[in-house]
């Protein structure tokens, strides 16, 4: 079985060397994109499996972030997971109207986001919609 890739979309240095920790750990492979405008190019050259996405980017623009990934139809199939310490009252419904399939508050906990992405990994909707955009 391939080792599934999380792309890690956060400005915070330390959460992202304790991502690459615990995602590395848990047999993940990781690539990271420190801003907004980052993230598209690194996601269409990393194709991963899963998205972690800050909404409070420095460039703000995390939520466009979503919309864009929704965009291409390339990467439209790749789940995104927020996380993000904005207010949940406020962001979630916007977060999951944008595309998240989850949302998760920082700090982070380790078993709640490891579990997040075991679930959207094994849902039979995503396992179709990469096989229908792989390349024969």
């Amino acid at each position: 079985m391939d080792k599934k890739k999380i792309l890690v979309v956060d400005d915070d240095q330390d959460l992202l060397r304790a991502l690459k920790v615990v995602l590395e750990a848990h047999n993940y492979d990781t690539a990271f994109a420190t801003h907004g405008g980052l993230s598209i190019d690194m996601a269409m050259r990393e194709t991963p499996d899963v998205i972690l996405l800050d909404l409070g980017l420095p460039d703000g623009i995390g939520l466009t972030v979503m919309e864009r990934l929704q965009e291409i139809d390339s990467l439209a199939r790749i789940p995104v997971i927020v996380i993000t310490c904005r207010p949940q009252h406020v962001y979630k419904d916007v977060a999951l109207v944008a595309g998240a399939k989850e949302y998760l508050q920082k700090p982070i906990d380790n078993a709640e986001l490891l579990s997040a992405i075991r679930r959207i990994l094994a849902d039979p909707a995503l396992i179709e919609r990469k096989n229908r955009t792989r390349p024969d």
